[in-house]
């Protein structure tokens, strides 16, 4: 690639994975369709992205870490919960068609952005949850189905975390948002890729560009989604929801 074309990906990494940081997810609406568009095949495109959006968690990580405070707790639900689904995910992506899953994840993405519009009031405030066992597995069960789908599709799961944790962990957008970032960003996507560069192929020239774009668009939304709040963040991740969902249902060129 010429350095014009470098530039492009870095370009397309910053605006692609600054609205994921803002949002909680969505990376891969605009990063996959770019890679595939430039000539990647679908397997090595979906392995170049997620080894770069490790660099969007350590990016929004880096911002959320100065200003957020995170619960160990919850970080280690999130963590253990979700991580062996990642790693299966990644597994199976390799040996079975990603078709059928993708337009699934997409009707499902739409859905959980219909779901926040309708309801105005989600995500602005934080709500207690009191601690119950049925209330944990069930929470931890969710997650770990979350991570089979990040580990195996291109875009949404980020989202679905999102959401997840704002629905039924009772937080606000933004905290969910940046424990979206740290751990799915950062350590999920990091473990699917590990898996995916081990076991698939990587552009890996490719890779320096969109792993700047992504740290520093990374960055730059987490800054937007603590300076200008939940109500933002809400209607950002609604956006990014219904046109993720939509880019899922397009059919792979």
């Amino acid at each position: 690639m010429t350095i014009i074309e470098h530039l492009g990906l870095v370009f397309i990494a910053i605006v692609a994975n600054g609205f994921s940081a803002l949002a909680g997810g969505g990376a891969g609406l605009l990063q996959l369709p770019a890679l595939i568009f430039l000539g990647l095949p679908y397997p090595v495109a979906l392995a170049t992205h997620k080894i770069a959006s490790v660099a969007l968690g350590a990016g929004a990580g880096l911002r959320h870490f100065k200003k957020s405070t995170f619960e160990p707790t919850r970080l280690a639900i999130i963590l253990l919960a979700g991580l062996p689904g990642v790693l299966i995910g990644a597994w199976l992506v390799l040996g079975i068609p990603p078709r059928a899953g993708e337009i699934a994840l997409g009707l499902l993405t739409i859905g959980l952005g219909w779901y926040s519009w309708r309801r105005p009031q989600l995500g602005q405030v934080v709500r207690e949850i009191g601690f119950s066992w049925s209330h944990a597995l069930i929470g931890a069960a969710g997650l770990f189905l979350i991570g089979i789908l990040n580990g195996s599709l291109a875009s949404g799961t980020g989202l679905m975390v999102t959401l997840w944790l704002v629905r039924w962990y009772g937080m606000n957008y933004t905290q969910a948002v940046a424990y979206t970032m740290v751990l799915v960003g950062l350590v999920w996507n990091g473990a699917g890729a590990l898996m995916l560069g081990t076991l698939g192929t990587v552009q890996w020239d490719w890779l320096p560009a969109l792993l700047v774009g992504s740290f520093v668009g990374g960055y730059l939304g987490a800054w937007a989604a603590q300076h200008y709040g939940n109500r933002l963040v809400k209607r950002a991740f609604e956006v990014v929801t219904v046109l993720t969902g939509i880019a899922l249902l397009l059919p792979v060129p």
